[in-house]
């Protein structure tokens, strides 16, 4: 089994459907209302496991309910949660709104997420031991997502960042501590300070290029329904997805970073593994919710028509 270590948040999502998302002062009648659990961290510690990852997930719930019901679900998931404490005080919540097309926008409340320090790292140093992977987003400290890219390379893990949410920038020594960025068109644009919008595939291509110039050897962009573009030291491949019908696009780009990850801990090549992880990723995207809608290894392949082995789900 691969052994990933996720260093990131855990929330409670409030979701609303809605027809559309209301403008600025208007108040609209929405269709549906749920909670479930989420936050990048957790989705992506949820996405790795079901497709088969080893992965053990660091970071701090609060004493509510929200919190042992969100480390009692990701146990559940299969997940080592030693390295997720409470701490007293409120756990994170994201309020998402979703419309009928399956786009979304996202509030995110970090509550204890901001309570894990680069001090708890020490006390969680061991889970890195034997990881082949450590996957990193941007909704705990600044600080404390540093410190565990520093950690994990010294430990011989690949360091895999999803800069969401969207940073203004990067302290500029974090790039040297990255080996794979995957950030969607609207990180990526922030990240080289460019105005965000969809990308053509030679604007893909030259967002890949400063990044790149900034430290890292390998740029992934995800590009929604488009697929992705995996910009590999001189190599630039564009790979799409398979077109489907979106329901909810809440956690692909988790699912997307979670197949990633246990596609290249399994041996998989970066292009196979970007192919396995927009698979992934779209059939979440048929499915309301962010872990309710995180397929395993079977769905993707009964869903697709096609054998898909270890190193390609």
């Amino acid at each position: 089994m691969a052994k990933i270590v996720v260093v990131g948040s855990v929330n409670m999502d409030l979701i609303a459907r809605t027809s559309r998302l209301p403008t600025a002062g208007e108040t609209i009648l929405g269709k549906a209302f749920l909670t479930e659990p989420g936050g990048k961290g957790a989705n992506q510690a949820v996405a790795a496991a079901r497709l088969g990852g080893e992965v053990s997930i660091l970071g701090r719930v609060g004493t509510d309910d929200y919190g042992k019901h969100m480390r009692a679900s990701l146990e559940a998931e299969g997940c080592n949660v030693s390295g997720l404490r409470a701490v007293e005080g409120p756990s994170g919540v994201a309020v998402i709104l979703v419309t009928d097309s399956g786009q979304n926008t996202i509030v995110v409340i970090p509550g204890a997420n901001d309570l894990y320090l680069p001090t708890d790292l020490d006390m969680d140093a061991r889970h890195f031991a034997d990881a082949q992977i450590a996957m990193l987003q941007l909704e705990t400290p600044m600080e404390t997502v540093l410190a565990a890219a520093q950690t994990a390379k010294r430990q011989g893990a690949t360091v895999i960042l999803d800069p969401a949410p969207a940073p203004r920038a990067l302290p500029s020594d974090f790039y040297s501590y990255v080996d794979i960025l995957t950030p969607n068109e609207t990180e990526a644009a922030q990240l080289v300070h460019r105005t965000p919008g969809a990308f053509s595939p030679d604007e893909a291509r030259h967002v890949a290029r400063e990044l790149q110039d900034l430290g890292v050897r390998v740029v992934i962009i995800k590009l929604g329904a488009r697929g992705c573009l995996l910009a590999e030291g001189s190599d630039v491949t564009l790979i799409p997805s398979p077109q489907v019908p979106a329901v909810d696009t809440t956690g692909a780009g988790d699912v997307f970073n979670g197949a990633l990850s246990v596609a290249c801990s399994e041996g998989a090549s970066l292009v196979e593994a970007c192919k396995a992880a927009v698979k992934a990723a779209a059939l979440s995207v048929t499915r309301l919710g962010a872990q309710r809608g995180m397929p395993n290894r079977l769905e993707i392949n009964a869903y697709f028509g096609s054998s898909t082995n270890r190193n390609a789900s």
